[in-house]
């Protein structure tokens, strides 16, 4: 009798699309926060944390799916950048000079870079 033979498929699991959208959600309602400056919350307000909550959602999504295939340097400085940007971002928003923002995107978007490679580094064969 021949053995058949299935070829496992590979899920991506809930927490694939759980996780970006949760951060998205939180990063959108931390940018609308900062963005109303202690004000009333208006329309300009939410629609700036639903298009930063969208934009981490999406790039925080594609990165997870892609991550395998990016060698562990490369991959620790995607996430660096990510974290970076994101953090002077919402830096931005409460009116500081653009150096100062940029000071602590680039200081944010390093500490997890190297977090991010430590991390590969002694989790991967």
């Amino acid at each position: 009798m021949a053995a058949s033979t299935t070829v496992p498929v590979r899920h991506q699991g809930s927490l694939g699309v759980a996780l970006p959208l949760t951060l998205g959600v939180i990063y959108g309602v931390w940018a609308a926060f900062i963005a109303r400056g202690g004000e009333g919350l208006t329309a300009g307000d939410i629609g700036l944390g639903v298009v930063a909550g969208f934009a981490v959602a999406v790039l925080c999504f594609l990165l997870g799916r892609t991550q395998k295939a990016l060698p562990r340097e490369l991959r620790a400085a995607a996430y660096g950048t990510l974290a970076g940007c994101s953090v002077g971002f919402l830096h931005s928003l409460t009116d500081e000079s653009i150096l100062r923002c940029v000071g602590m995107g680039i200081g944010f978007g390093a500490a997890a870079a190297a977090a991010s490679y430590y991390i590969f580094y002694t989790h991967e064969p």
